[in-house]
């Protein structure tokens, strides 16, 4: 009887056709859909992450660096600081592009570096090194007169380390100038040649070298030396008077007393003088007399003038006629003869 009732429902649902007695399916226990059961069973990608090594130039660990990881759309992704060892790491990422940006160095020597892109692949993690450069020195050039320290507008250096030309300056109208020298350690030396004088100056031909730190100031000097001219004449360092001390003219005494001219050895004659006369002996005197005297030696120095010789000739010519007729008048004196 019940088994009748159930078939007879079934076709009586079957005839009318409509849907009303679908609760009577519902009772049957569900399935899942092939859709829903593919979805569930679909595994998730792995997570990636991404580790940091700050340091500086010169290979030190950085610590407290602040950095700060955004995604692609911008958002932020983590923050942190680096520890003693300079390490910081950001895990559980997705996979992606991300933008790591360095917000501190964490030291007053470093600058930080610019922002960077990096790529998160999945399951895996990704490294980077970081180097943090030093601060810049500030260096401020003067370039001086040696002698009294002004200074000078005009002079160009270079300044470098090894054999790199790192800056280039020139001193302006102040006889100063400035500028930003890169470092690589706590203390660098560095040299500075000078390329350029300033007009009128001597180039400072030795290098000069200096020691400087990260973001210290430091002050470079060069000094010049003024270059050397030649003196132009002063007219009044001419003499203003002739020397006085002209030779004698030929015939004129020198001033002072001439000494008699000494007679010859054996003869008893005197010898020829420029302008000497003897007098004849008086008749009866055998014995002959010596000249009176004579007067002053003329002439300029033992060498005669060549425009007096001509008269030395003569006056020597006349000395001797002179000579020869006094000799023939003592020979008649002495015979006993006066001539008339």
């Amino acid at each position: 009887m019940h088994a009748h009732f159930v078939r007879s429902a079934a076709v009586a649902v079957a005839v009318t056709g409509t849907l009303t007695w679908a609760p009577a399916a519902s009772a049957q226990p569900s399935e899942p859909t092939p859709s829903a059961a593919a979805t569930a069973e679909t595994p998730t990608l792995d997570a990636g992450s991404v580790e940091i090594t700050t340091k500086d130039t010169a290979g030190e660990a950085l610590p407290g660096a602040a950095f700060l990881l955004l995604d692609s759309a911008g958002e932020e992704a983590g923050r942190g600081k680096t520890d003693a060892q300079g390490k910081l790491t950001f895990p559980d990422l997705a996979p992606g592009v991300y933008r790591l940006k360095e917000t501190a160095s964490g030291s007053p020597l470093h600058e930080v570096v610019a922002d960077q892109d990096v790529i998160v692949t999945p399951g895996a993690t990704t490294r980077l090194t970081v180097t943090d450069p030093f601060k810049a020195a500030k260096v401020l050039l003067q370039a001086k007169d040696d002698k009294t320290g002004k200074l000078l507008p005009g002079a160009t250096v270079n300044i470098g380390t090894g054999t790199s030309t790192l800056l280039t300056l020139t001193t302006g109208a102040k006889g100063t100038a400035s500028g930003e020298l890169p470092v690589t350690s706590r203390k660098t030396q560095f040299w500075v040649k000078e390329i350029k004088a300033p007009a009128g100056y001597d180039l400072y031909k030795p290098s000069k070298t200096f020691t400087a730190g990260p973001g210290a100031p430091v002050t470079v000097t060069v000094t010049n030396a003024k270059t050397a001219t030649d003196p132009k004449p002063d007219p009044s360092d001419r003499p203003t008077h002739k020397p006085t001390n002209t030779p004698s003219t030929p015939g004129k005494p020198r001033s002072g007393t001439g000494g008699a001219t000494p007679t010859s050895p054996g003869t008893g004659t005197p010898d020829a003088d420029f302008s000497s006369t003897t007098a004849a002996t008086p008749a009866g005197d055998s014995t002959p007399k010596a000249p009176t005297g004579s007067l002053a030696h003329t002439g300029a120095d033992a060498t005669p003038w060549l425009v007096g010789g001509a008269g030395v000739l003569v006056a020597a010519g006349g000395g001797a006629l002179a000579m020869a007729r006094r000799r023939r008048a003592d020979e008649s004196t002495d015979d006993g003869s006066v001539e008339s």
